[in-house]
């Protein structure tokens, strides 16, 4: 509850700050065309520098289409969209500066800034990308078009802001980006609220990217985008995401939900995710991985409805620079209503996630340390889970008594996938620590010849209230290296 009163009391003095500059001015007063082909770069950059000279204020564009290359965002400024206001982003690479990273609207170190409004962004990033690529041909840009793709800090995201405070980013839609759509790094005091987010026009299309930022609200937002949908990252070992509430979001990705982790060289603490929908989603709806010599701790994840999504709750530890250990601690995940489909839950769109990183014999909830590098406190409750069923043990079947087998892969990039087949259908659990289980409902709709709930070195585990439906089959639980472990 404390957590929550701060983050409103943060919404309301961020509301107040801005309401200090709220002076409009016209987009048209500086000569900005609305035709869709005049390019406005430097009018729109003009009138950004004159607003923020005169104290402050918003640049309000009315319905047209706006077209430019990037700008860069003043102290005190917010850009407001009508309804019918298209800020449009050129499909000439050209026409975008890079500072760290491409973008359309950049900013840095600055106060009080904000984009609002019922209007759009759209940084016809398909055109754009496709473009940079066609340059990259023909050696007027280099890159060695990895992928057949150019490189994610070359092709333009919409917004890449660095180490602002007093962030507002409400109503708008954004749209159609080259590369991630928004990324916000180093901020304090962000808002995003009540934003659409349509982000499938190419590859690396995260929804929303925060980086090592304090003090963020994300909430009421529709994403739907080709990678992940809010990801959260930490760049720098000297930094971390913290007081971070997410909040009734609903989002479609073909890639992962809500994940934290990858970048997670700093870490995460502090972090609630509340009554969130995920759909037609192709990996995690929910992934939480500490494997960059971070930590990760004092997570809740509370209200979560899953449907037609490739894996429900995903759990890494890893090790990807060796010699440094990662850390994760204090995790709870309760009230979850989840469905797991039978075969690609993104099919069907433009970018789906890759079909060899699909195994068949996977686990709705997968929890996996490292030997001797656990997961620890992790509490699961008020579960249900509905899982296809038709396993099939030819695919990769893992014997009970050889679960030494499968391997541990402590430098992979994380990904639910990353063990191929595992052998549980419903729960799968590897190096951890006092992890508890409760009120939990698993249903296999096929026979599967897999067990519900495989914990290989656990130690300290119970399990009560946990009961499931599996065809031919009535034992629970099978333990292997492993202590503690209570069912009630």
């Amino acid at each position: 509850m404390k957590f929550k009163k701060r983050i409103l009391l943060m919404l309301f003095v961020l509301v107040q700050s801005t309401a200090v500059f709220a002076k409009d001015y016209k987009a048209s007063f500086f000569h900005i065309k609305s035709d869709g082909a005049t390019m406005n770069t430097r009018s729109i950059q003009f009138a950004i520098d004159h607003i923020s000279k005169n104290g402050g204020g918003r640049l309000v564009f009315y319905v047209g289409r706006y077209l430019t290359g990037s700008i860069h965002m003043k102290s005190n400024v917010t850009l407001h969209l009508e309804e019918g206001a298209v800020l449009l982003g050129s499909t000439n690479p050209f026409d975008y500066d890079r500072i760290g990273n491409t973008a359309l609207i950049h900013a840095r170190d600055l106060e009080n800034v904000g984009i609002t409004g019922k209007g759009m962004i759209d940084g016809q990033g398909r055109a754009l990308a496709n473009n940079s690529i066609a340059y990259a041909n023909d050696g007027l840009i280099e890159d060695i078009l990895k992928y057949d793709r150019t490189r994610e800090s070359i092709r333009p995201m919409v917004i890449y802001w660095v180490g602002c405070t007093n962030v507002n980013i409400k109503d708008v839609i954004l749209q159609n980006s080259a590369c991630w759509l928004q990324t916000y790094e180093r901020c304090k005091n962000l808002v995003i609220d009540h934003i659409t987010v349509n982000n499938v026009a190419f590859w690396n299309s995260d929804g929303i990217d925060i980086v090592d930022c304090d003090n963020v609200v994300i909430t009421n937002n529709n994403i739907d985008a080709a990678d992940d949908g809010i990801c959260l990252k930490s760049h720098n070992e000297k930094f971390y995401c913290n007081n971070i509430l997410i909040e009734n979001n609903i989002v479609r990705t073909s890639a992962n939900g809500i994940k934290l982790g990858t970048a997670g060289k700093g870490g995460f603490r502090n972090i609630k995710i509340i009554n969130n929908t995920v759909y037609n989603t192709y990996r995690s709806a929910i992934a939480l991985q500490s494997v960059d010599g971070g930590f990760l701790e004092d997570i809740v994840v509370d209200g979560l409805k899953s449907t037609n999504t490739g894996n429900v709750i995903f759990l890494r530890l890893g090790e990807r620079v060796v010699g440094k250990k990662s850390t994760m601690d204090r995790i709870s995940i309760k009230n979850v209503v989840a469905d797991v489909p039978f075969g690609k839950a993104d099919a069907g769109y433009d970018y789906e996630g890759p079909i060899e990183d699909m195994p068949r014999n996977i686990s709705p909830i997968i929890i996996a340390g490292l030997p001797g590098q656990y997961i620890n406190n992790v509490t699961f409750s008020n579960f249900e889970v509905t899982y296809p069923g038709a396993g099939n043990k030819f695919l990769a079947y893992v014997a009970l008594d050889k679960l030494d087998s499968i391997p541990e892969v402590p430098d992979g990039y994380p990904e639910f996938s990353m063990f191929k087949e595992v052998p549980a259908w419903g729960i799968y659990v590897r190096h951890a620590k006092n992890i508890n289980f409760s009120n939990i409902k698993l249903k296999a709709d096929k026979k599967d010849y897999r067990l519900p709930i495989v914990m290989d070195d656990v130690q300290g585990a119970e399990l009560k209230k946990v009961t499931f439906e599996q065809i031919d089959q009535k034992k629970l639980l099978h333990t292997y290296k492993s202590t503690n472990v209570t069912v009630k």
